[in-house]
């Protein structure tokens, strides 16, 4: 046998030896962790299905409950909006108080609606942008059914530059302020509006109408 062969075998030898040892070290681990990313794979899989199905299940709900509103069954549609509020998955629960509150506006039960939507704008476990929705659609109805001062505590903060709720936020601030017979204020935040170029058109058109109306009627000279 040549010194080439000799080595060669000598070297094969080694390698089959050093294959055995790491076998026999990390064999079992290496098994263990295939069946873990086997498993984990199938326990992401049936999640994801899981959840499909119950978000797609929590959206026919809504569904049914938005048709109960809309066809003049408002007792009905709480009683849909509730069940879903404390059984739906995702976001429906939050649309469902968001939806309630609607209804009971319909209902002619401001006082419900904004304590409703309060209690949104407070759960801190909501996404803010939700909350500040619900702050807003408070505002909303406090400018025909509240004061100046709440309609400001909820949508104050919401007019800086920033917020990409301000348009609406001042447009139901600057109302309130002409209501109370804050004409100089209102007519302040209603130029805000038409001014801003990042506002939505109809809002910009509506703030310059009530800013001419303002204006005209000569109470913010």
């Amino acid at each position: 046998m040549s010194d080439d062969s000799f080595i060669r075998e000598v070297n094969e030898e080694i390698r089959q030896e050093r294959a055995r040892l790491i076998w026999e070290r990390f064999g079992p681990i290496a098994i263990v962790a295939a069946i873990l990313v086997v498993l984990g794979t199938a326990a992401f899989v049936g999640y994801e299905y899981w959840a499909e199905r119950q978000a797609s299940h929590s959206g026919d709900e809504f569904l049914q409950a938005l048709t109960l509103a809309n066809s003049g069954k408002p007792d009905d549609a709480l009683a849909a909006l509730k069940t879903l509020e404390q059984s739906g998955y995702g976001a429906y629960p939050v649309l469902a108080r968001m939806r309630a509150a609607t209804v009971l506006i319909d209902k002619g039960d401001t006082d419900g609606a904004v304590k409703e939507f309060d209690a949104v704008a407070a759960d801190s476990a909501i996404p803010s942008v939700m909350r500040d929705i619900a702050r807003l659609r408070a505002a909303y109805i406090l400018v025909d059914h509240g004061s100046y001062a709440d309609v400001s505590k909820r949508v104050e903060d919401l007019t800086a530059d920033t917020n990409p709720l301000r348009s609406s936020a001042r447009e139901a601030l600057g109302l309130s302020a002409w209501k109370d017979g804050k004409a100089a204020d209102a007519l302040k935040l209603f130029e805000q509006i038409s001014s801003d170029d990042g506002a939505p058109r109809n809002a910009r058109e509506r703030a310059t109408m009530m800013s001419e109306l303002i204006r005209g009627s000569g109470a913010a000279s």
